[in-house]
């Protein structure tokens, strides 16, 4: 018998709008999250953007962060609402906070930008295909101090927007602005 689900609260705040208190909580719920492995770097991808914030019974459940990149699709430069940490707390998994917290999302996503993007691992996968992002088919790159890189590990999926440009051609090569850390 699965649990029932909860009543989950979502709400959009930029980062400028937490409070220190609120940051220093939600840090900590990511390193939570991704039991550990979630480091400087990540926690700087998913700041100056869009945090969509899930709790349940005033407790963080779910987050995602809208942030601002510029990746080009076959020598089109398009503005993305590029999704980060996207998490949600190991008791509240399956249980819709997911499903809320990425529906919020998409519609910021929509609302703004010219196409949605997020790296995915495998578990997040089923979530994104089953709401309608597509995997990225075309080779991986990204902007180096050294030069364009091919990323031929990553699993890349995108979100047409209303503003995405036609026709886009997911069969060729996307790369990504440069950042510390992960690239995508």
């Amino acid at each position: 018998m699965s649990s029932p689900r909860p009543t989950v609260a979502v709400r959009s705040a930029p980062t400028a709008d937490l409070s220190a208190t609120e940051l220093d909580r939600l840090r900590e719920f990511l390193d939570t999250a991704f039991g550990g492995e979630f480091g400087d770097d990540d926690w700087s991808h998913a700041l100056g953007g869009v945090h969509v914030l899930a709790t349940v019974d005033g407790e963080f459940a779910g987050h995602a962060a809208v942030v601002v990149r510029q990746l080009i699709a076959g020598g089109r430069t398009l503005r993305t609402g590029y999704v980060e940490a996207v998490a949600t707390a190991a008791p509240m998994r399956r249980r819709g906070v997911g499903a809320a917290v990425m529906a919020e999302t998409e519609r910021l996503v929509r609302g703004g930008f010219e196409l949605g993007a997020l790296a995915a691992s495998e578990d997040g996968a089923r979530l994104y295909t089953a709401r309608g992002w597509l995997p990225w088919a075309g080779s991986l790159a990204a902007l180096t101090p050294d030069g364009v890189v091919a990323t031929p590990d990553e699993v890349v999926f995108v979100l047409p927007t209303p503003a995405t440009p036609a026709p886009l051609d997911p069969a060729v090569r996307l790369v990504s602005d440069w950042r510390r850390g992960d690239l995508w």
